[in-house]
């Protein structure tokens, strides 16, 4: 085991070293802001990834592009469905409300994090139809889950028709979107299905600095354009961001490193028994213990968050190593 063995978050880990390459070879003189021709040349490798039409903005994090890609669905007087333990509700620091000029969430319930078209349809149906109520113009829903939770293409596929028969937009926030395709084993259009609007997560999975809008409705990218600038996300040197997210998709290496750290979980889950809270279907583990024991396992040098009184979460990231990822399960089935 590393003299630290980091579970707190994926955000934690190192930057993958593609990612630093491909910054020193955008580092020359090119257009700026988004003329620079690594901008120019996402929208074909993202529609090549994805085997359909649709444009990409870059972003520094994954709060601007979740709330820039709502911003462009969603009225200051309307509202986003999103589930009462999404990350938008709970850790944006109300930034939606701010990027969204006051827009409300409407928060819905469902196991896991994950919306159903139910749960849906619980918030959007008491919402009378006039002025005196706020009304739903967009849905939001998080793959994979707070928990850790995979939205199959046919959970997606009946949350989009929904979407479809309510006349409101579909965004997907995707800031673990990677590890979702990797334990889905299918295309990443399959995983994203017929949404909107799609962000998706770099940083998490061994990038540094950008994250990708992934606009499938390519008029909502237009609005965007000017959103981007006038929140202060229109970087100058816009290379450098377009770079990370080429270095990232050549080769497959974000899929590369999703599968990693959900392996890594796997090791850590297969120790855990009826300690584990949800079912680990990405890179993240909750898993039922003690103060006491939570801090046995910080003595022998892990890092990781407390879940409340009686739980702990435990991220695994795309270069846990194999060693720290057999220690940990090996410590937990040693509580």
């Amino acid at each position: 085991m590393t003299s630290q063995a980091q579970f707190l978050s994926d955000n934690a880990a190192s930057v993958h070293p593609a990612v630093w390459d491909a910054l020193r070879a955008a580092d020359a003189s090119d257009a700026p802001y988004d003329g620079d021709a690594h901008s120019a040349a996402l929208d074909d490798k993202f529609s090549t990834l994805f085997g359909r039409e649709c444009e990409v903005l870059w972003v520094a994090t994954g709060t601007a592009a979740n709330c820039l890609a709502l911003a462009t669905m969603v009225q200051p007087h309307g509202g986003v469905v999103c589930h009462e333990e999404a990350h938008i509700e709970v850790d944006e620091g109300g930034a939606p409300g701010f990027y969204l000029h006051g827009a409300k969430l409407l928060l819905a319930q469902g196991d896991g994090a994950k919306l159903s078209p139910d749960g849906i349809r619980a918030v959007m149906d008491p919402i009378r139809d006039d002025v005196h109520q706020v009304q739903p113009h967009a849905i939001s829903i998080t793959q994979a889950s707070e928990y850790g939770r995979v939205y199959r293409p046919d959970e997606v596929a009946a949350i989009s028709a929904l979407a479809k028969e309510r006349g409101v937009g579909l965004h997907m926030d995707g800031a673990r979107f990677a590890n979702a395709v990797a334990h889905l084993g299918v295309s990443a259009g399959e995983v994203a299905g017929d949404v909107d609007a799609l962000s998706f997560g770099f940083v998490k999975n061994g990038g540094m600095i950008a994250e990708a809008i992934v606009f499938f409705d390519r008029g909502l990218a237009d609005v965007a354009r000017y959103r981007r600038k006038r929140a202060g996300h229109l970087q100058s040197k816009g290379r450098y961001l377009a770079a990370q997210l080429h270095a990232m998709l050549d080769g497959d290496v974000w899929l590369h490193n999703a599968r990693s750290a959900n392996a890594a979980a796997q090791e850590i889950a297969g120790a855990c028994g009826d300690r584990l809270i949800h079912a680990v279907e990405a890179n993240e583990v909750f898993v039922r213990c003690t103060a006491e024991e939570r801090e046995a396992l910080r003595a022998r040098g892990f890092g990781f968050y407390d879940w409340g009184d009686d739980a702990a979460r435990f991220v695994t990231a795309w270069n846990t190593s194999d060693v720290d990822a057999r220690a940990l399960a090996s410590a937990i089935s040693g509580l």
